[in-house]
């Protein structure tokens, strides 16, 4: 006879409300664009009124999104990641896809994503992208879908010939929690393509903009208190709907990250970890977060400290130059 799962005991703990396990999970959108929930058009055109082209530059009302993201159950604090390869001509932060009158058979998401595992408390998350190393073709998946008819086949990212040569990047993030607010994430990036290729990594965290929409809000602010090697101590003071999150710990391997701007226009600063990424060989990023529960006394312990960097998110900042191919 098997004994008690670990898992089976953390579902007992959010049970019996003596354990929060289920407080952070995947419940970052994979798109908040072209959505009802967004609607606030005059006619009624829901899914016109917020298209893909405005969702780095507009600030949403009802929620985020984000690639491969989680974000705590009331959606305060978010992360992502957000990716780039060099073509583009904007970082991949979300997915893309058609709304109903673009798309041949009503709206559609024109991307690979897979998600591979996820525990009922979501102690731990397993999920892929496949990111297509060359320029990611917006415009003509838009255009060949709009110009067929319903009696005709969707026109699918793979047919425009972009995963020719398998020239793209596996993208896997996995989530695992140490605690009920200790979160560990690991993010593997393998070049499967036959070339060395460049990839600009942007794990990013972030507090949902809701100040843009209620001028009596306060807005929340990530203060960068102190900071050793490898890890960046963030702290919030506000004392409204963000006081939960007193304290973030966010560590990386390598230099302390860097606090951007707004949630809008851009939601991460130009920051980012660029790896010349080597033929079939993973590469690997680490990151820990521990949000703690906003305390007095915790609050007071950082009071003295000099904050140098304000925002309300942030990326990880590094440059490792190149890595060569496998011989």
């Amino acid at each position: 006879m098997h004994g008690v799962t670990e898992e089976q005991k953390r579902l007992d703990q959010a049970g019996a409300h003596k354990g929060h396990w289920r407080r952070w999970g995947p419940y970052l959108s994979e798109r908040q664009w072209g959505t009802v929930r967004e609607d606030n058009s005059p006619d009624g055109t829901a899914r016109e009124y917020f298209p893909h082209d405005s969702a780095r530059s507009r600030a949403y009302r009802w929620g985020e999104d984000g690639l491969l993201g989680i974000s705590d159950n009331h959606q305060r604090l978010c992360f992502a990641l957000a990716l780039w390869n060099g073509r583009d001509p904007i970082l991949k932060e979300r997915l893309f896809g058609l709304n109903n009158s673009e798309g041949n058979h009503g709206e559609d998401v024109k991307e690979y994503c897979y998600y591979l595992d996820n525990t009922p408390t979501h102690s731990y998350m397993k999920a892929l992208y496949k990111y297509p190393q060359a320029e990611f073709p917006y415009s003509r998946l838009i255009e060949e879908n709009r110009s067929r008819t319903r009696d005709c086949p969707e026109f699918e990212l793979i047919q425009t010939g972009i995963f020719d040569q398998d020239r793209y990047f596996d993208v896997m993030v996995e989530y695992a929690k140490a605690g009920t607010d200790d979160i560990l994430i690991r993010i593997t990036a393998t070049n499967r393509g036959p070339d060395p290729a460049t990839l600009h990594l942007l794990p990013t965290l972030w507090f949902r903009n809701t100040w843009s929409w209620n001028g009596a809000a306060t807005k929340p602010l990530l203060r960068l208190s102190s900071a050793i090697v490898d890890t960046s101590v963030l702290e919030n003071r506000d004392a409204t709907q963000y006081s939960y999150f007193g304290l973030a710990s966010v560590s990386f391997l390598g230099r302390p990250i860097d606090l951007g701007c707004s949630r809008r226009p851009s939601r991460t600063s130009s920051a980012a970890i660029n790896f010349v990424f080597p033929v079939g060989r993973p590469v690997r990023v680490r990151i820990r977060i521990v949000a703690s529960i906003f305390s007095s006394s915790l609050s007071a312990s950082h009071a003295d400290q000099s904050s140098v960097l304000t925002g309300t998110n942030t990326c990880k900042h590094d440059n490792n130059g190149s890595v060569r191919s496998p011989q």
